[in-house]
């Protein structure tokens, strides 16, 4: 795989004789002339992208270049999107939350907590329930067991108003696994331009019709 840093030369910009030649889907259709090559992509209504050009000979591509350089760019979008991670969720509770509840709670933030984000606990009292606040730090003290294996308590829970407010961030390792699933999922398709077989580098041998063992793939 080629990584994409810069434009490629496309279609007349490309200065080669001969081009070996990849088709839309990836097939190798051999070492042809570049006229030849411009041609085929006139007929198909594509470019012909310049995607090895340091192989002998460079090795060319037909595609649609625009959609392919609005689709890259959409992936790097979204690659920086995900890679923001440490953003702050939050877990509303009850102080008298039944253990249904808590658990489909906890189960959120213990997922929150793995994505990479913080999550705020609050737990929210009405009428005469502030009176027991006794209550509502032993459920913030559960709840952070329940998620003790993913994340640590970075604030602790302290009265702000009528609600009772803590927050928990993931781990190190947590968050550090979390940067590098959002770059691996989000950064890779980014990166990857179309595919120049294996052996492209290599100076093709005289005769070679670009069909051969170093072109499978």
């Amino acid at each position: 795989m080629t990584l994409i840093s810069r434009d490629l030369r496309t279609n007349e910009q490309i200065r080669a004789r001969e081009v070996r030649l990849i088709g839309q889907d990836g097939e190798q259709l051999g070492i042809v002339q570049l006229r030849d090559a411009l041609r085929l992509a006139a007929e198909a209504d594509v470019d012909l992208v310049e995607v090895a050009p340091t192989a002998r000979p460079p090795v060319c591509r037909l595609m649609d270049y625009g959609r392919f350089k609005y689709e890259q760019a959409k992936r790097d979008r979204d690659a920086r999107r995900k890679q923001r991670t440490g953003d702050i969720k939050e877990v509303k509770l009850r102080p008298n939350i039944d253990s249904h509840d808590f658990g489909f709670k906890s189960r959120n933030a213990h997922r929150f907590l793995k994505e990479g984000n913080k999550v705020k606990v609050t737990v929210m009292f009405r009428g005469r329930e502030i009176v027991h606040q006794d209550l509502a730090r032993a459920l913030m003290a559960r709840f952070s067991e329940a998620v003790a294996d993913v994340g640590v308590i970075e604030r602790p829970a302290k009265l702000e108003g009528r609600n009772m407010v803590m927050i928990v961030m993931p781990r190190a390792e947590v968050r550090a696994e979390a940067r590098a699933g959002a770059a691996r999922s989000g950064q890779a398709p980014a990166a990857e331009a179309p595919s120049a077989p294996p052996g492209a580098e290599e100076e093709s041998r005289p005769g070679d019709p670009g069909t051969g063992e170093g072109d499978e793939g």
